[in-house]
């Protein structure tokens, strides 16, 4: 679990329901379906007009999964990096095709490691192996990335339906005045708690959402170059050392992988 994740959200909407209760007993004005429906209702309609809705779905799905923490964590990368050292001792003693085993098991938890692994054995070359993985990495990376640019355009139009709503409350209003003027509040609540609904949907909910997806593909995809570097220097067959220096260098000093500390332990 993202225990982060939680806390923020918790806290988010703790403070702004608390900051509500403490300022007024009448909390229930703060509830208004009309506006709900004029502010969410307005932004996913235009959403499903701007983009297929299978990614919007995809988008709106991958919100609920903001809760679990992520796939790639710093202790993570430095477990990469010792087990492409593990596979440079595989080849230094026994060749690349000795690797084919640890292929077969890395395909079946990783398609990246995999699909990098079946090339490394195929022999090609450290060069031709960067060529493909970084086109593969990029291209993960944009179609990864979709989602998130569909909740930061949902997080967009969120305030723009809210001012229009705050527009439609205001004719209401406005249309009211030479009547009963105990009539013009529901106007008034319908101009104001559109504008109220859109920031508040937008701030804490979709535009968070769309930064943190944003950040862990980010995350994700420095991972897979770390770990293309190091399949990269397989095919070239360089040394454990080698391999531990060049991909270290890709990495915070604070989690570098130590071989002679991993050595000592053995």
């Amino acid at each position: 679990m993202s225990f982060a994740t939680i806390i923020g959200i918790i806290g988010g909407i703790g403070l702004f329901v608390g900051a509500i209760l403490l300022s007024t007993d009448n909390f229930l004005m703060f509830l208004d379906l009309p506006s709900f429906i004029m502010v969410i209702g307005g932004t996913f309609a235009a959403t499903f007009v701007s983009y297929e809705p299978r990614y919007v779905m995809l988008a709106l799905k991958l919100i609920s999964r903001l809760v679990f923490a992520p796939k790639v964590a710093r202790n993570i990368l430095t477990a990469e990096v010792g087990r492409i050292i593990k596979w440079g001792y595989t080849v230094q003693k026994n060749g690349i095709p000795a690797l084919e085993a640890e292929s077969k098991k890395a395909a079946r938890a990783d398609r990246f490691i995999g699909f990098g692994m079946d090339m490394v054995i195929s022999g090609y070359t450290g060069q031709e192996v960067r060529e493909i993985l970084t086109n593969t990495i990029e291209t993960t990376f944009v179609r990864n990335t979709i989602q998130a640019k569909i909740l930061k355009d949902i997080a967009a139009t969120l305030p723009a339906f809210g001012m229009i709503g705050t527009l439609i409350g205001l004719i209401i209003m406005l249309d009211g005045m030479g009547g009963d003027p105990a009539e013009l509040g529901a106007g008034l609540a319908v101009a104001l708690l559109t504008t109220l609904y859109g920031v508040i949907f937008a701030r804490m909910i979709f535009l968070p959402a769309a930064n943190k997806i944003q950040q862990r593909e980010e995350i994700v995809r420095f991972r897979n170059y770390l770990v293309a570097e190091g399949l990269c220097l397989l095919a070239d067959r360089k040394s454990p050392r080698f391999i531990q220096d060049r991909m270290n260098s890709f990495l915070d000093p604070a989690i570098h992988y130590n071989l002679d500390k991993m050595m000592k332990n053995k």
